[in-house]
């Protein structure tokens, strides 16, 4: 209301009330004032640059008044983050406690990004046709527990997976993956980085999960690689066409910044009686973040674990072998440090008109519409856990996890598609599916609505499909039907579900209520007469 008033002191008019600027915290005065500004809005002209002022600044005053007066409902999620560098190893046979399988808060989503996932000739073309062990156990583990793998993307070994429950998968959109190698000038994948961006609830998410180059003296182009995969990376999402247009990022991985100028022993003896704190100052992501604008806006949770690299395998001891050079010299071992991170960066919020901006005619129509969002739709994130889990020992790299409340208020709670199984399901009589859409989607003759067992483990997990526009029967404006063959239905039945799929939102954006299909068992019958 202070720039209401600054802006119409210039006005020359009568007023025939006076109001005391003492009271202008009482309800009256206020009245009182709103009835003077829309006298005087009535004698602005509307070609004059003051009009445009006093017309944001109203619709600012507004907007706040709004929202507060209507507090929205906010919900909480759980988000479970993993990186590990696994140094080519095949996956133990138990990662219950990586995941906290066990834990009584289950969370919503699990992110899982490697490092050096095996990608040796043979093995990569294999993995190219069948999932990665990685993949495939992490999937066998988590789809009982009501997971899916909604997106995964690998770079030779990189990797980078994305589980949600079941629930929330309608509301997962807009999903797109993308890589960028900086491995020998830009030509190679053994390092950089890959990522997953989405729309969840409407909240624009990005996952980074990056390796970046080694060895204590190159800080700096660890720096300069980071900066080259923000800006290489783009995304076709008129909300968020860059990394850095996204709500909320996650920047993660081997990023293999060490810990400088402290000797072995020191370093070690800090780490032996658990004065973490001391080695901080010479971490060099900290020291960097100091320096560097593109790190400054990343938060990151206090370093109170062990360093994480670099260990000797099958063991918790830190590294005790000695290294051949080129020239048959012996090199020094390796000082522990905390290569393996967890950062965040939450987008600055838009600043509304003040007297600040005074010179510019308010805000763009670009950071308007961030300002009205982020009023309209907070989102505030919390960490809870940041640590190392110790216990594994297949790497030369402990794996470190992040556990993550996100406070946000939905910007819708209706999926985009409904759909139901009509009638009785088997495999001896052709079938029908009815969905509706419940809103506007960008619907197109490559969506497909897929078959699938309870319990499946990612999209692709489908028992069969059909392609929506290829196999209508019947439609009008609310109700469509989509035929489905015989042939297509598993002779043995089972509880199934039915997701239709958006290509051009990349995701699943309808699921239907559990059905039965039935077992055929007559030709069983008939065998056993024969």
């Amino acid at each position: 209301m202070d720039e209401i008033t600054r802006l119409l002191g210039s006005i020359e008019r009568k007023r025939t009330e006076s109001v005391s600027t003492q009271s202008t915290g009482s309800k009256l005065a206020l009245l009182h004032r709103l009835h003077q500004l829309m006298t005087c809005v009535e004698d602005l002209n509307p070609k004059n640059e003051l009009h445009e002022k006093v017309v944001k600044t109203l619709d600012y005053a507004f907007l706040v008044c709004g929202k507060r007066a209507n507090k929205p409902k906010k919900d909480s999620f759980r988000l479970h983050m993993v990186t590990w560098n696994v140094a080519t190893a095949d996956p133990p046979d138990d990662v219950t406690t990586l995941l906290h399988l066990n834990s009584p808060k289950s969370p919503d989503l699990y992110v899982i990004g490697l490092q050096e996932v095996y990608s040796g000739p043979l093995r990569f073309v294999s993995d190219a046709v069948f999932d990665d062990p990685w993949s495939y156990l992490l999937m066998s583990l988590l789809a009982p527990q009501k997971y899916i793998k909604v997106s995964s993307i690998r770079m030779q070994g990189l990797l980078l997976l994305f589980f949600s429950k079941l629930e929330h998968v309608p509301f997962i959109r807009d999903v797109q993956a993308t890589y960028t190698r900086t491995g020998l000038f830009g030509y190679w994948g053994n390092k950089g980085g890959v990522s997953i961006r989405l729309s969840f609830y409407g909240h624009t998410l990005c996952f980074l999960n990056c390796h970046l180059a080694a060895h204590m003296n190159y800080a700096s182009e660890r720096v300069d690689e980071f900066e080259y995969i923000m800006d290489m990376q783009s995304f076709d999402c008129k909300r968020a066409p860059t990394i850095v247009d996204h709500r909320l990022v996650f920047w993660f991985g081997d990023l293999n910044f060490r810990i400088q100028d402290h000797g072995m022993h020191f370093v070690r003896t800090c780490i032996d009686k658990q004065n973490y704190s001391l080695l901080w100052s010479k971490d060099q992501l900290i020291m960097m973040k100091q320096k560097e604008q593109v790190l400054q806006e990343f938060e990151e949770g206090p370093l109170d674990f062990q360093p994480t690299y670099k260990f000797d395998r099958s063991s918790d001891t830190y590294d005790t072998r000695l290294y051949n050079t080129w020239f048959g010299f012996n090199a020094k071992k390796r000082k522990p440090a905390w290569t393996d991170r967890i950062l965040w960066r939450l987008r600055p919020k838009a600043l509304p008109p003040d007297e600040e901006n005074e010179n510019k005619v308010g805000l763009d129509a670009k950071k308007l519409k961030q300002l009205e969002e982020d009023m309209e739709y907070p989102l505030k994130i919390r960490q809870d856990v940041y640590t190392s889990i110790m216990e594994y020992s297949i790497s030369d790299h402990k794996p470190v996890i992040g556990i993550f409340t996100l406070e946000l208020r939905k910007m819708y709670e209706t999926p985009l598609v409904r759909l139901r199984a009509e009638g009785d399901w088997s495999a001896d009589i052709d079938a029908m599916v009815v969905y509706s859409p419940l809103q506007p989607f960008p619907s197109s003759t490559w969506d497909w609505i897929g078959l699938y067992k309870v319990g499946f483990s990612s999209v692709s997990d489908y028992i069969t499909y059909t392609w929506v526009k290829d196999d209508e029967v019947a439609f009008n404006e609310e109700v469509i039907q989509v035929y489905v063959s015989k042939e297509e239905i598993p002779v043995q039945g089972g509880d199934c579900v039915l997701c239709y799929y958006c290509n051009a939102l990349k995701c699943i954006i309808g699921i239907s209520e559990p059905f039965q299909v039935m077992e055929i068992i007559h030709e069983k019958i008939l065998l056993s007469f024969i």
